[in-house]
C-alpha cells in the first residue's frame, strides 16, 4: 500500500511540475499549492521525528543538537548559486541582498568622513553601494562579491573587488559590520562569526539580518529529485530559525546539560569573538510585499526578461526559467505572508566584539 501512494505522489509531483515548466498553471493554482505545501511542512516539522529542527528547547531535542553540531563541522559555505542579472526588478535605492563586502575610509578623510568605517556583508544584487555612496559622497566604499561587479558603478568613492566570503580577509578593522541576506548562504556560522569578529575594532558593532522561520532551521536540499527550488536557487543554502546564531559563538556547548539556563549564559557569557547586544523580529508581510513587487516588476518588464532568458537558458528552456523566476517570487510572497507574516520572518540581530 505504501509504494502505491508513493507512486501516486510521484507521477502527481511530475505531472505538476511538468505543467508549471509549460506555464500551464495559473497563479491562483501556484498560490494555493504553496499555501498547502507550507501546511504540510508546518506539521511534519512540530513532530519529533521532523527534518525541521526545533531550537527552543535544545535538552529535549536529538533533532536540534544533530543540525547545530553539522552546521558547525561544515565549512563556511558549501555551495554558491550564480543566478543571472535581474536588474529589471530592481531601482538603485531598492535593497535586497548581495555577497559583498563594503570598505570605507582613506586615511587622509576629514573627522566629519572618518566618523565610520563601515564593511558591508551581502549576497546577490548590487545597487545598495551607489545608493549609499550616492548619499555619503566623502565615504570610501570597496566593495568585495561573488559575483563580478566592475563597471556598476562609476563613482569615485566606490572600488569593486571580487571575492568569496569563504577565503577573503582583510587586515583593515570597521567600526560598524552590516551583513543582509548573507547568513541564509552560509552554514558554518561560528566560523563565519570569528572571522568577522577580526575585522571589527574594539567598540565595533556587527548588525545581521536573514531571513528564518520562528522557530525550526533546515537545510535547503533537494532530497527527491524534485525540489527544484533547492537545486536551482538556494543549493547549499539554509533556512535559520529565529534565533539560530545565538548557538554558533565560539563556545563548545555542553548539549547534554543545556537548560533554560544556558539563555542567561547566551546573553551574559558569551565567549571572545562576538556577543549578543540585541536581536529582533520583523514580521514576514514586510518581505511578502516586496516579494509581491518584484513579481509585478517581471511581468512589467516581460519584454526586457525575455532575451535575458534566452540568452542565459536558452531559447527552448526560457519560458520554464521566466515560470520558475516568477514561481520563486509568488512562493516566497506566500512563505512570508502566512498565518499573518508570524511564521516564516526576517530576524535581525545586534552584536558587539567581545
Amino acid at each position: 500500500m505504501e509504494s502505491i501512494v508513493k507512486m501516486l505522489y510521484d507521477v502527481t509531483v511530475r505531472l505538476i511540475l511538468a505543467s508549471l515548466e509549460w506555464n500551464l498553471l495559473p497563479d491562483a493554482v501556484i498560490r494555493r499549492l504553496t499555501r498547502l505545501l507550507l501546511a504540510r511542512r508546518l506539521r511534519s516539522g512540530y513532530k519529533p521525528s521532523a527534518i525541521f529542527v526545533s531550537l527552543v528547547d535544545l535538552s529535549e531535542n536529538d533533532n536540534s543538537r544533530s543540525v547545530i553540531c553539522s552546521l558547525r563541522e561544515m565549512p563556511i559555505a558549501i555551495k554558491v548559486t550564480i543566478s543571472i542579472s535581474l536588474n529589471f526588478l530592481f531601482s538603485y535605492h531598492k535593497h535586497h541582498s548581495c555577497r559583498c563586502l563594503q570598505l570605507d575610509l582613506d586615511k587622509s578623510s576629514t573627522l566629519e568622513d572618518a566618523e565610520k568605517a563601515m564593511l558591508e556583508l551581502r549576497c546577490g544584487h548590487r545597487w545598495r553601494t551607489g545608493s549609499r555612496s550616492s548619499r555619503r559622497d566623502r565615504r570610501r566604499f570597496e566593495r568585495t562579491e561573488k559575483q563580478a561587479t566592475e563597471g556598476i558603478f562609476e563613482c569615485m568613492n566606490v572600488d569593486i573587488v571580487v571575492a568569496d566570503i569563504s577565503t577573503f580577509d582583510v587586515e583593515a578593522s570597521y567600526d560598524r559590520i552590516f551583513s543582509i541576506a548573507m547568513f541564509e548562504h552560509m552554514k558554518n556560522y561560528r566560523d563565519l562569526l570569528k572571522k568577522i569578529s577580526r575585522w571589527m575594532k574594539p567598540d565595533g558593532l556587527l548588525f545581521v539580518q536573514y531571513f528564518c522561520h520562528k522557530t525550526f532551521a533546515h537545510h535547503f536540499e533537494d532530497v527527491n529529485g524534485d525540489d527544484w527550488v533547492s537545486r536551482y536557487f538556494f543549493n547549499g543554502s539554509t533556512m535559520p530559525s529565529a534565533n539560530l546564531l545565538l548557538y554558533f559563538q565560539n563556545y563548545d556547548w555542553n548539549f547534554e546539560v543545556m537548560t533554560s539556563y544556558c539563555w542567561f549564559l547566551l546573553m551574559f557569557n558569551m565567549p571572545d569573538d562576538v556577543c549578543i547586544a540585541d536581536h529582533w523580529l520583523v514580521n514576514g508581510k514586510h518581505y511578502a510585499q516586496t516579494c509581491e513587487g518584484w513579481l509585478k516588476r517581471m511581468d512589467l518588464n516581460s519584454n526586457s526578461v525575455k532575451p535575458i532568458m534566452e540568452s542565459t537558458y536558452g531559447k527552448d528552456s526560457a519560458v520554464k526559467w521566466t515560470v520558475y523566476w516568477r514561481t520563486i517570487f509568488i512562493g516566497l510572497a506566500e512563505v512570508f505572508a502566512y498565518n499573518d507574516g508570524e511564521e516564516w520572518m526576517v530576524s535581525h540581530f545586534l552584536f558587539r566584539k567581545k
